[in-house]
């Protein structure tokens, strides 16, 4: 799960976004953000984290006496790392300004503060949000668990500047250093189809969903199983055991044999689960979501049950898999197939098995709505 992957929201893109930003410039900036904020676990790892900026605190840059109240269990485990475009900035009293700026935009929106935990401008100054303490509502089913950090301060069509880039590194390494944030943090992409840099409050739900292998496609076994009660109110994370698939061929026919196997052997009206993940980082449809799998007696009427094709004991599957797993989840919940609200449990948390493997399920931990 330790894959460096920078996520975006949509904070402050009412205010601040134009349509004018088009998907090649967000390419760019996605990349180039990318590549330097990926070599961030490798300066960590190698012991000399870049020294990060004197901090502006909410006095210096003149908050507004606002403020949030729930509190973060330190250290936490997520990165979120946004970008504001159009906040332009060169010095501390300009970006100032724009903070104080923001921070009535939010206010103005129901929050109870500033979105963020810290802010970088481009300037290349660390501004003080909320704090290392204090949750930020910066990321919908992350607050509570993750650090939220933001660069402002450019221009639309800009990257951040080299100092503002470099304020970035030394604030996370900081963050790791100080206990704030975990050494081993994940950088979600969850909110894949939320990015601010391509103006995409309307985007369609076929950008949020992850390509996924239809039955036809994997030359499925017609089949009649009961439907689904929706929308379901549980994901059930499971391996399979067996062999795994690192390509696509192989990945559809072990789909087959795995459908054999339930069909054939176990009795069952088709393959249990409702969708299968490979280690080629595509889903395939199991019964799909409309369909009760057979995978968990008592919860296959109210569960999406999602299988990871092989045995994830000692290692756990790649970060193409688990990036997909996801995208699937909150596709289901985009698409109305789960509450938003939801439960994420390991199979063994429901059954007398060792599934999903102790390597997966010491992950699915992390992730977001997990329960035990």
């Amino acid at each position: 799960m330790l894959w460096w992957l920078l996520v975006f929201s949509t904070l402050g893109l009412g205010a601040w976004g134009d349509s004018s930003w088009d998907k090649t410039q967000d390419k760019h900036l996605f990349e180039g953000l990318q590549d330097l904020l990926g070599n961030i676990s490798q300066l960590i790892e190698k012991g000399s984290p870049a020294g990060v900026s004197t901090t502006v605190s909410r006095k210096q840059w003149g908050a507004d006496a606002v403020g949030c109240s729930a509190q973060l269990a330190l250290p936490v485990g997520f990165l979120i790392t946004h970008h504001i475009p159009g906040l332009e900035c060169h010095n501390q009293t300009s970006c100032s300004q724009r903070l104080r700026e923001l921070q009535g935009h939010h206010v103005r929106n129901g929050w109870c503060d500033i979105a963020y935990n810290f802010l970088v401008g481009d300037d290349g100054g660390v501004y003080e949000g909320v704090g290392w303490n204090v949750q930020g509502v910066h990321t919908q089913g992350y607050n509570n668990i993750s650090l939220g950090l933001a660069f402002f301060g450019t221009s639309k069509g800009h990257s951040p500047s080299p100092a503002a880039l470099s304020a970035m590194e030394g604030l996370i390494s900081s963050a790791v250093r100080k206990g704030h944030l975990s050494p081993v943090y994940v950088q979600p992409l969850l909110v894949k189809g939320e990015s601010c840099l391509s103006h995409q409050q309307n985007a369609s739900v076929k950008e949020a969903c992850p390509l996924i292998v239809q039955r036809s496609a994997w030359d499925a076994r017609e089949a009649h199983c009961s439907k689904m009660n929706q929308p379901a109110q549980y994901v059930i994370i499971i391996h399979t055991m067996g062999r795994t698939c690192n390509k696509s061929d192989e990945c559809r026919v072990l789909v087959q044999d795995i459908q054999s196997f339930f069909m054939d052997r176990s009795d069952s009206c088709d393959i249990g689960y409702n969708f299968l993940v490979g280690q080629d980082g595509i889903i395939y449809e199991g019964v799909g979501w409309s369909v009760q799998g057979s995978h968990t007696p008592g919860y296959n009427d109210i569960a999406l049950g999602l299988a990871f094709m092989g045995t994830f004991s000692g290692s756990p599957p790649n970060a193409a898999a688990l990036e997909a797993a996801q995208n699937l989840i909150q596709c289901s919940v985009v698409k109305g197939h789960l509450v938003p609200n939801y439960l994420l449990l390991g199979h063994r948390d429901v059954t007398n098995v060792q599934s999903p493997g102790q390597a997966l399920y010491n992950i699915i931990k992390t992730w977001p709505h997990f329960r035990h």
